[in-house]
């Protein structure tokens, strides 16, 4: 009962065309998600129902690659509570290789597309 997730490292951001805002210029190189299984879980209740959704998270990835939990919110609303909820829970389990410029790594931030689909 998972929930579907892909990275948007090139999706545009929210308040500008530039898909890692507040954090500087774009990396040379993006983040790339560690994860083999995705931490999304799928609300049991709507599971069964068979309700499906997208839900787009804005992640902020430090220089370890670690998501700064306080830090992610919902860009787009799935406007179903309960998955938008499930979605921000499980962003705090994923890891990146860190996002680098000109070999060091650097914080960013991403927009990053959950889909939960039955």
């Amino acid at each position: 009962m998972l929930g579907v997730a892909a990275l948007a490292g090139c999706s545009k951001g929210e308040e500008s065309d530039q898909p890692f805002s507040g954090v500087g210029a774009r990396p040379d190189v993006l983040p790339v998600m560690l994860n083999k299984e995705l931490p999304f879980r799928y609300p049991a209740s709507l599971y069964a129902k068979k309700v499906q959704a997208n839900v787009t998270l804005r992640v902020f990835i430090d220089k370890e690659g670690q998501v700064v939990d306080e830090s992610t919110h919902v860009a787009e609303s799935s406007t179903i509570p309960s998955l938008d909820s499930a979605a921000v829970r499980g962003s705090s389990e994923l890891r990146f290789i860190p996002a680098k410029t000109r070999g060091e790594a650097v914080p960013v931030s991403i927009l990053f597309p959950v889909y939960f689909r039955h």
